[in-house]
């Protein structure tokens, strides 16, 4: 009976902790923080120090659960990726996220040399552990709390987190086996390890991305399953490529990028499935690597780790950003903000159990150190992003808030997928009548309790039910017509031609406007800053002004207009004198716009 009753609180409690991390997500939104550090305090208090007094060590079983969650999470990073946001960024995003590693491990070594008292290989070791980015925390918090990036930006910061993550583990698993054969292997053996890795595990991830992609478009399966079937084949792969003595981690990267940009069956209901997964499996892998650590032991090395975490914060990753985005022009201001969204998780310290595994002496040191790193960057640069973002310039208003949508798979076709909305008041839909892409089709309006078709219901009304095909992966960008602006300060609006230069906007009402985006047009901008297509509604920052979309034809911004406001949900106010003075100058500027326009034809 005793065994039965510890099982009922295994039971219980597990349970009672999935409640809990699904909550969390919503205080997590809220306050924009990686609330995952919970998880980790609550495995450190079920664990031998802690009132739980669980002694637990065992790394063989940690390697098995941080190996599954990670394949999902890094799966679900490639999903999300669109091809498209390596339009301008893959160049630079290639560079961070493999020199940008090698560097930062250098630079770290240097260091972990003389205060550890270890040799270059040990100090390498250390230094590949804590390099990469954590792809489930940067994901989380850029899309948290309201930060919207300036698209060059965000798109470089997730592609580099969703990518450096293989890198670091090629890396780090050479250093491993040269360490664990006492410096037996050469360099030219080393080199030939790291192009296996990556050649064989990028091949086996196309070849099971694809592969993956023709079983969820031809085999029909029961409704719900595809979402399990897409999770079951990406941890399959993951595990083939390990098998073959690649980088699963970046087969499974790959073969989520190829699902995640091809048509494919259910994908609205793969994605959702995949937002629950990522979540639990980090709880999951937090709550373990939580037990596994030993509080009392981190102790004797708090000092050199805070010490390592702070160079790593402050000099490392800054130095090996500014070398790696050098070629690319990227501003000051850009670089700052890349090198403090390096965000370490649980990614680190997965990394760090791997020696101990192996039989590596300092084991127990690697694990330590990678533990503290990954709390004190959680926690220092966690909370900080927002507010730096906004500070340096790079935080774009939140215009998209979210939207209720009911999507119905199709049996029998992947190329659309049928989704339905409810009308607000204040809606870009209602405001914009033209605003539906032509993508989208029209199925029916539900109207006052009865069903029309499009063209007799005319024009969507608040309180309306529309209902639309559209191909799944543009479902998201279908959100946006149906979202209601958050601003609630006074505005002033004037038109704008979408060819007219941004350096021309500057002249006239006196923006502030760096001086390489002088030549871009106001069509350009929104294409570059962007992400997918601009809808209307988008917005952008001018100086103290704002870009907005009023409509967009074939794709790209056709009208727009200058917004001058004195304070709204998202930005500082601009200060009343400020405001009528550039009111009176945009009166005025308005008529030297049009006739420069006029001239130019």
């Amino acid at each position: 009976m005793q065994s039965i009753t510890l099982v009922n609180w295994i039971l219980f409690a597990g349970s009672a902790l999935l409640v809990a991390g699904i909550l969390s997500s919503l205080v997590a939104q809220r306050f924009g923080a990686p609330l995952l550090l919970v998880f980790l305090g609550i495995g450190m208090l079920i664990g031998e120090d802690g009132p739980g007094g669980v002694a637990f060590s065992d790394f063989s079983m940690t390697y098995l659960i941080g190996s599954f969650a990670l394949a999902i999470i890094l799966f679900d990073g490639g999903l999300r990726t669109r091809l498209s946001q390596f339009e301008g960024v893959l160049a630079p995003s290639a560079v961070l996220a493999s020199a940008g590693v090698v560097f930062t491990a250098l630079i770290v070594s240097v260091l972990a040399m003389p205060l550890l008292n270890l040799s270059f290989p040990e100090a390498l070791l250390i230094g590949a552990m804590i390099a990469p980015t954590d792809a489930a925390a940067v994901f989380f918090l850029l899309r948290s709390g309201g930060l919207h990036l300036h698209r060059r930006v965000g798109a470089t910061l997730e592609v580099e987190s969703g990518t450096n993550d293989p890198v670091a583990v090629l890396l780090t698993i050479v250093l491993v086996e040269y360490l664990a054969d006492a410096g037996g292997e050469t360099g030219i053996f080393i080199i030939g390890t790291l192009i296996w890795h990556g050649v064989i595990g990028g091949l086996l991830g196309l070849a099971g991305g694809y592969l993956l992609v023709w079983l969820l478009n031809r085999v029909s399966l029961p409704a719900g399953l595809h979402p399990l079937l897409a999770v079951a084949c990406a941890v399959s792969i993951f595990a083939l490529a390990q098998v073959a003595h690649s980088s699963g981690f970046l087969a499974v990267y790959i073969a989520g990028l190829v699902v995640g940009n091809r048509r494919v069956r259910a994908f609205a209901s793969i994605t959702d499935f995949h937002d629950a997964a990522t979540w639990l499996v980090q709880i999951l892998m937090f709550v373990v690597l939580g037990l596994l650590v030993t509080p009392s032991n981190l102790l004797t090395v708090i000092a050199p780790g805070v010490i390592v975490a702070l160079f790593l914060m402050i000099v490392a990753r800054p130095i090996a950003v500014f070398l790696s985005l050098q070629p690319f022009r990227f501003s000051v201001n850009e670089r700052l903000f890349v090198s403090w969204v390096g965000l370490r998780g649980a990614v680190s310290i997965f990394l760090a159990a791997i020696p101990t595994l192996a039989g590596l002496p300092n084991g127990d040191l690697y694990f330590n150190i990678a533990f503290i790193v990954v709390v004190i960057s959680l926690i220092v640069q966690g909370w900080t992003l927002t507010p730096l973002a906004r500070r340096l310039g790079l935080a774009l208003p939140q215009t998209r808030p979210d939207v209720s949508r009911v999507e119905i798979d199709l049996p029998g076709q992947q190329e659309h997928e049928m989704v339905g909305y409810y009308i607000e008041e204040g809606a870009a839909v209602v405001l914009s009548p033209g605003a539906s892409p032509r993508w989208a089709r029209p199925v029916f309006v539900v109207r006052d309790d009865r069903i029309l078709e499009p063209a007799m219901a005319g024009g969507l009304k608040p309180g309306d039910y529309a209902y639309f095909l559209a191909p799944p992966e543009r479902v998201r960008e279908l959100d946006r017509i149906f979202t209601v602006s958050a601003d609630t300060g006074e505005h002033a609006n004037f038109p704008l031609r979408s060819g007219v230069q941004l350096g021309v906007l500057s002249d006239l009402y006196g923006l502030d406007v760096e001086e390489e985006l002088r030549d871009r047009t106001v069509a350009e901008h929104f294409d570059t800053e962007v992400d997918d297509e601009p809808a209307p509604g988008d917005k952008l920052s001018l100086g103290p002004a704002m870009l907005v979309v009023r409509t967009v034809k074939d794709g790209r911004v056709n009208e727009a207009e200058l917004e001058l406001a004195t304070g709204s949900a998202d930005e500082p106010p601009v200060e009343p004198d400020r405001f009528d003075r550039l009111l009176r100058k945009a009166r005025t500027g308005l008529h030297k716009l049009e006739a420069k326009l006029f001239n130019r034809r």
